[in-house]
């Protein structure tokens, strides 16, 4: 398989939570992260091709940052072994510039 990504994905240890920015539902745990995108562990499948509106929110608050809002293009989704979980792949869009910055600062921490 041809590698796209423009940026190294990092595996985190800060958790972060992916939520729908309109209607609040929980999308899914943030498995690796990039400034490019992320890969989502979800209990539903997501659909591929599908543009999200959300916000990822860190349990902590890391130099001020707890939460960005994005939007994202789900480019893949995938059942999980155990046939109860997923996993979606997001290429993230389009984010406002102060949105950009705390990407940042989250990346810098991981």
């Amino acid at each position: 398989m041809e590698e796209r990504r423009q940026h190294s994905r990092h595996s985190i240890e800060l958790q972060l939570e992916v939520f729908d920015l309109h209607t609040g539902q929980r999308l899914g745990r943030v498995a690796d992260f990039s400034a490019d995108g992320f890969m989502l562990f979800s209990d539903k499948p997501h659909q591929a091709d599908t543009l999200v509106e959300c916000r990822l929110v860190s349990e902590q608050v890391i130099d001020g940052v707890c939460e960005v809002k994005l939007n994202a293009d789900c480019l893949w989704s995938r059942p999980g072994a155990d046939g109860q979980h997923c996993w979606a792949g997001f290429h993230i869009v389009d984010l406002e510039q102060d949105q950009a910055a705390a990407l940042d600062v989250l990346l810098k921490h991981l």
